[in-house]
């Protein structure tokens, strides 16, 4: 296939497929598709409640069209597949929207198309889990009748320096062709360029070590900072001496949410099992991670018995619930694990964040978030997310939500150390 020919359908549009629709849709006829009509009904309209792309960005990419019909898709001869790729209740990989997404393709495939995965997966799943889906579906045969990619996504949500087309983008191919024309087409819209990988394995072991990488460097963060609180040392002077050294690594402790950091890593396990290996070091850093939610609760706990106040019954504010600052995203947020442990203890719980859809946290979480949160009213406050409307209030200010008597907790020691009662 030549590139000039190329009619690309990007499939799913969340935070990974609507930033790459828009730029392929500035150079190439480009097919958003998804099945969420409400979704694509406020794309037309302009709008992207995920802010990663703004309304001028979505008028600039004049090829780009919506769609969730398979007529519209079988006039592309390009898939590339951004759909998400979770976990389930036992942490283990859920495969089932990559392989409905494979399915979907499936039915639209014709001889000579190329379909390129973009989703987080572990060595050999786009070949040994998605490959045999689109051909069952399609009846046709790989590397003789259709062609594959693999090309790992970079988006990193709310980051408005480090975009689509300024992140380096790691490529691979079924073929040495194939590779070529995956590469060639990436770069085409890509400014940083690109780095094309030996095999899909390749690739695919490449994204997911990348955030693996650092949930084993903020796991040891995590680990440091329960061992300083414990000594009575402010884990964050500790972090700014020790960065004084020009090869200390600048990791911070804090919850790991989201869905990269806190997923990616049992995907990598998972395979790693399946061919008979523990991993003992991902698994410890993933382990310890995940309970710092409920160390924190703990430690806010301590701190107003420390006070005298009482726990059962008391109300705290929680400070944003997003799993990053000044982003909407609220996927596997491990702010709701630390709502979870406070309400164990007897806590009543308000949550207040201006970045997140109040619908979005009713359907996921099945809480509501408070609008107005009254002044001199709570127990306690958690920053637990710090967004620039947080952070420009000032400490004081964030104080004002609690009593005369209470604990604010400055989870990512936004604040210098005195003017708050404990940091993590």
């Amino acid at each position: 296939m030549e590139l000039a020919d190329s009619k690309i359908a990007i499939i799913g549009l969340g935070y990974v497929g609507l930033p790459l629709a828009v730029e392929f849709g500035k150079h190439y006829p480009t097919l958003g598709f998804d099945i969420n009509e409400t979704r694509l009904k406020e794309l037309r309209s302009g709008v992207d409640h995920t802010l990663e792309v703004s309304k001028e960005e979505l008028a600039e990419s004049k090829n780009l069209s919506f769609s969730s019909e398979l007529t519209e898709l079988e006039q592309c001869n390009v898939y590339i597949v951004t759909v998400p790729t979770p976990i389930n209740e036992h942490r283990q990989p859920d495969l089932r929207p990559l392989v409905g997404a494979s399915e979907t393709i499936g039915r639209a495939l014709k001889q000579g198309d190329v379909v390129i995965y973009e989703s987080t997966v572990y060595p050999g799943a786009t070949e040994e889990d998605c490959v045999p889906v689109l051909e069952k579906v399609s009846g046709l045969k790989y590397n003789e009748d259709f062609y594959c990619g693999y090309s790992p996504e970079r988006i990193n949500p709310g980051d408005k320096e480090h975009r689509v087309t300024t992140i380096l983008k790691v490529t691979s191919g079924s073929t040495p062709d194939i590779a070529d024309f995956v590469d060639a087409l990436y770069k085409s819209i890509i400014t940083a360029g690109t780095h094309k990988a030996s095999s899909i394995r390749v690739a695919e072991a490449a994204k997911v070590i990348e955030n693996t990488q650092r949930d084993v460097n903020i796991g040891l963060i995590n680990e440091l900072a329960l061992i300083f609180n414990k000594l009575g040392i402010d884990t964050e002077e500790v972090l700014k001496a020790a960065g004084t050294k020009w090869n200390f690594l600048p990791f911070r402790p804090g919850l790991v949410g989201g869905h990269c950091i806190g997923v990616d890593p049992y995907y990598l396990t998972h395979k790693a099992q399946a061919i008979g290996y523990h991993p003992e070091i991902i698994l410890a850093g993933r382990k310890l991670n995940d309970q710092m939610a409920a160390y924190a609760a703990e430690q806010l706990v301590k701190a107003m018995l420390k006070k005298r106040i009482q726990v059962d019954g008391s109300r705290v504010l929680i400070l944003g619930l997003a799993f990053k600052e000044n982003c909407p995203d609220i996927r596997n947020t491990k702010v709701v694990d630390i709502i979870t442990e406070l309400e164990d203890y007897g806590v009543g719980v308000d949550v207040f964040d201006p970045w997140v859809s109040k619908d979005e946290v009713m359907h996921e979480y099945g809480f509501e978030l408070a609008s107005s949160p009254p002044r001199g009213n709570y127990d306690g406050i958690i920053l637990a997310v710090p967004h620039k409307q947080f952070v420009e209030q000032g400490a004081e200010s964030l104080r004002a939500y609690g009593k005369n008597i209470c604990v604010f907790y400055d989870l990512k020691s936004v604040f210098p150390v005195a003017m708050t009662d404990m940091r993590l």
